[in-house]
């Protein structure tokens, strides 16, 4: 396909809106659909992904850097994807192969085995992350996951669908490390700037990670993947936790469920009765009204858009018009907080001030987006340096038109988000 047109149908695409984040690739909802059942059946053999990758390299024309750039980057997630199955495929060669049985899913070399589950890897990290809070975690998980499914394919019966047997693979994986780590939320110490308007601080989950948003997805796991469901879900105990996703998120029935969790049906009724509530006891009372998913508003895209230019001009004046009287900043896995819009600008003002020993530097922003919300990459061009390189990516929760809270967390993510560890004017 060209540039501009529908990976499925081929029709000219909307011209993009301005938005953070990857540009569509589909014209519409059906053809979305139709390519993900197509990936999900397994179409697209490694063969046939070599021959498009072949395609594509053969088509690329460097004389016009900006259709040049999108054509690259359209090739980078290909070679990606053959990347991942080659790595399942390796992986798997190293485990011991059982007998072979005739079977779709286990009959056949490391590739063919490769090429059946990848299709399932993103949404499988997303149910581990789901579970465990931790993006690195899940990518170890998911990665776990598949190996476990490759060295006991010979007890798929096919009695299930290969999804569903990997997911009860992946909750199984998720809840033997759950046990191992004995995770529990913290309490924060105090602040080292006294907080103000009254506010309090959350629970430490020093674990806790943002993952990055996929466009084809977002639509369908963005209000699941929210900061706030995610810290929230964490207080359940794992095996309600698991129940929880398994019912209301992935929709299973009780049945299913008990079978993936070797519970009776009656245990997993009950498990649900209990976390239901103590998961709303969790969530801010509001929460219905302020979830935006993939959507959000022109207003809140200006506020974005302020907000960076507040930070690369130190103009805390308009930053405060941008934050809520009761605006909170986390660092996890760091234990700092930040409480309230005076205490935190009167932090924000010495980082901003040259003349301030807490000076850090000029800073410059990257928007993204993660667990459905807005997000930014910010970069720190230290004292005396010319090269901006990454600081921390802040996640942000917009209520009401203004900034409620903000997690930062470490810059080892930028790569998972597609932004890179430095930059320059």
């Amino acid at each position: 396909m060209t540039e501009g047109t529908c990976r499925v149908c081929g029709k000219a695409l909307a011209r993009p809106d301005g938005r953070p984040g990857r540009a569509s690739v589909y014209c519409s909802a059906a053809c979305r659909q139709k390519a993900y059942r197509t990936r999900q059946a397994g179409g697209e053999t490694v063969h046939d992904l070599i021959s498009d990758i072949e395609r594509r390299v053969k088509g690329l024309a460097p004389e016009e850097p900006a259709p040049f750039y999108s054509d690259v980057r359209d090739l980078s997630s290909s070679v990606g994807r053959l990347r991942r199955i080659a790595r399942v495929a390796k992986d798997a060669a190293r485990s011991v192969t059982p007998e072979p049985v005739t079977n779709p899913l286990r009959d056949g070399d490391e590739l063919d085995f490769a090429g059946l589950v990848e299709p399932y890897r993103r949404e499988l990290q997303v149910h581990c992350y789901r579970m465990v809070g931790s993006y690195d975690d899940s990518e170890d998980l998911v990665q776990e996951t598949l190996l476990k499914a490759w060295r006991n394919r010979d007890g798929f019966e096919g009695r299930s669908s290969p999804r569903t047997w990997l997911y009860t693979i992946a909750t199984n994986a998720c809840l033997d490390f759950l046990r191992r780590a004995e995770r529990r939320p913290q309490q924060y110490a105090p602040s080292p700037v006294p907080p103000s308007n009254d506010v309090a601080a959350p629970p430490f989950l020093p674990w806790l990670q943002p993952f990055p948003d996929d466009p084809e997805t977002a639509a369908e796991t963005s209000e699941t993947l929210e900061l706030v469901f995610l810290a929230a879900i964490q207080h359940l105990p794992p095996r309600q936790r698991a129940v929880l996703i398994m019912r209301d998120v992935l929709g299973w029935t009780a049945a299913d469920t008990a079978t993936a969790l070797d519970l009776t049906v009656a245990s997993v009724n009950s498990a649900l009765q209990r976390a239901r509530p103590a998961l709303r006891d969790r969530l801010p009372e509001r929460r219905d009204e302020w979830a935006r998913g993939t959507d959000p508003s022109e207003a809140e895209r200006a506020l974005l858009d302020r907000y960076m230019k507040a930070a690369v001009g130190g103009d805390t004046s308009a930053m405060t018009a941008m934050l809520r009287e009761d605006v909170r900043i986390t660092m996890p896995p760091n234990p700092l907080w930040f409480g309230g819009r005076d205490a935190i600008i009167g932090m924000l003002s010495q980082t901003f001030d040259p003349s301030s020993p807490a000076y850090i530097g000029r800073w410059r922003h990257l928007p993204t987006r993660a667990n459905g919300q807005f997000a930014l990459g910010g970069y720190v061009q230290r004292p005396g340096t010319r090269v901006y390189r990454a600081q921390v990516l802040d996640v942000l929760r917009i209520e009401e038109g203004l900034i409620a809270e903000i997690t930062s967390f470490e810059p080892h993510l930028f790569p998972a988000f597609g932004l890179p560890l430095t930059v320059t004017d």
